[in-house]
């Protein structure tokens, strides 16, 4: 049979379709809330009275339990000055969409929240709890964690901002326990004409370390720094644009400096993990009586041998006749600035939010906020919070592309 040959008629028309982009959907009105943070020493608040005025003036509705602010010096007045709305019942705060919180999730919480929740918070590693996870991931809910979140250049911008204000409140801190008000040698941190400065060892070239030099070198004092990253290192020394006494973490050369130093930092990231001890208790033992440490790592555990965690109360402790300050969290203690950094992150992430149709189609849009998002409608999208927990990880961006 002879093959037919293929069939055109005149009367079809053939017309290419039209291509069909990725429309962004009429923004959202966004319905947030900011409970009283009653977690120990949490004095900050995600979004200041100014970032608020901001988010009503665009047309959402932001909650505020009184005095939500006070531990930042923000009045409730300054609140609802900005068009926010006061309550006295954290139940009425967990009725919004979003929470915004400057600590993590507590137990309480847990069970005031409602499914389908989004909530914007620190997760604090060290302190979570599974029961926790397990509970927010029943009621699918989408959690957005402050440590991981990424910016368009791939930095943690709240995290940077807290290291910043960490790293230069750092010398105050020191300068305080060598004065004689507090019992210290009575000995200015930097130096005066005629007198050799005063010596500052740091340990870890990170965004602390960097600004803890700043901060050090502006006073006058004479500053040393130690990492295992010659990278860091040299970048320390190109931002802070001088050339600086740097060497690897070498045990000798480390116990020999600190043996004649008035303040030693410990400014060392772990990454993740707990951060290495650097400093034993027997070189602590061979430092001079009087001298400072300030163990700003001790959020993940400290690298001096002899740190114990301390309280914005009670902030110090004398070993070996050497000051330890240890005192977890120390933006906290500078609460209106750190307020203020992280409301300078999260003010422009919700118009964002709200610009693009709500938090689902902000992470389909942006790339990098993903990184952030540790909870996505329940489940578990962080592989280290899966690995430690023991429980069901999935890859946020399989998550995603099913369901468009």
């Amino acid at each position: 049979m002879a093959t037919q040959k293929p069939f055109v008629s005149p009367s079809f028309t053939y017309e290419t379709l039209e291509e069909t982009l990725d429309i962004k959907p009429k923004g959202a009105e966004l319905f947030i809330g900011i409970p009283k943070e009653s977690s120990f020493n949490e004095n900050r608040i995600a979004l200041t009275p100014e970032a608020v005025g901001v988010l009503v003036a665009n047309g959402h509705r932001v909650i505020i339990e009184t005095k939500a602010g006070d531990g930042a010096s923000y009045t409730d007045n300054n609140y609802s000055e900005a068009g926010a709305k006061i309550t006295y019942h954290k139940k009425e705060i967990f009725e919004c969409d979003i929470i915004v919180k400057s600590a993590p999730v507590s137990e309480e919480e847990c069970d005031l929240l409602k499914p389908n929740q989004t909530i914007i918070s620190p997760i604090h590693l060290a302190v979570m709890k599974r029961e926790i996870l397990q509970k927010m991931m029943e009621k699918k809910i989408t959690a957005l964690s402050f440590e991981n979140l990424k910016d368009d250049t791939g930095h943690n911008p709240i995290v940077r901002s807290m290291s910043e204000i960490a790293g230069s409140a750092v010398m105050l801190i020191a300068g305080q326990y060598l004065s004689n008000a507090n019992n210290g040698k009575g000995v200015l941190v930097g130096g005066i004409s005629g007198i050799p400065p005063t010596k500052v060892i740091i340990i870890g070239a990170g965004i602390v370390g960097e600004y803890a030099a700043r901060t050090a070198l502006a006073m006058g004092a004479s500053v040393k720094i130690f990492d295992n990253d010659i990278y860091r290192l040299k970048r320390l020394q190109n931002n802070i644009g001088g050339r600086l006494w740097t060497s690897v973490i070498e045990p000798k050369i480390l116990a020999k400096q600190l043996k004649t130093c008035d303040v030693a930092v410990g400014a060392l990231s772990g990454d993740g993990a707990r951060t290495p001890i650097v400093v034993s208790e027997e070189m602590v033992s061979q430092m001079r009586a009087g001298s400072v440490i300030v163990d700003v790592s001790i959020d993940r555990g400290g690298c001096f041998e002899t740190s114990d965690v301390t309280s914005h109360e009670k902030p110090v402790f004398t070993k070996y006749d050497v000051i330890h300050y240890c005192v977890p969290n120390i933006p906290s203690g500078f609460a209106r600035t750190a307020s203020q950094a992280i409301s300078n992150v999260l003010m422009p992430l919700m118009l964002e939010t709200a610009h693009d149709g709500g938090i689902d189609k902000t992470i389909w849009h942006k790339i990098n906020i993903r990184s952030g998002i540790y909870l996505f409608k329940g489940s578990l999208t962080n592989f280290h919070l899966s690995e430690r927990f023991d429980l069901k990880f999935t890859d946020l961006n399989l998550l995603i592309a099913s369901r468009r």
